[in-house]
């Protein structure tokens, strides 16, 4: 098997890469403010919420792009037959839930 022939791709609508986005650079966002903070040496409840915040953010946008893919890739893989779609949807659950 080639190197190309692993690599999966999903081809996502324009408005579906806006709404990822998005929400990465807000999460990006509240990071450059935590190490700002920091930077100014701000009271460590204060920098543990905004960590808290971001990991909010993180959160949805994994709840977004799971959504998208159980949809999308893994709902065509079980119509098209291919069970192996519902083993590697389950290994990335397990890793999501650590």
């Amino acid at each position: 098997m080639s190197e190309c022939e692993c690599v999966r791709h999903k081809k996502r609508t324009e408005v579906q890469k806006r709404d990822l986005m998005t929400r990465l650079r807000k999460a990006e966002g509240q990071i450059r403010g935590i190490e700002k903070m920091i930077e100014e040496d701000a009271y460590c409840p204060d920098i543990l919420i905004q960590v808290s915040a971001v990991t909010s953010a993180l959160n949805s946008f994994n709840k977004q792009l799971l959504a998208a893919h159980i949809r999308g890739c893994v709902a065509e893989d079980i119509v098209q037959g291919k069970e192996e779609s519902i083993d590697e949807l389950v290994a990335v659950l397990q890793k999501l839930m650590r």
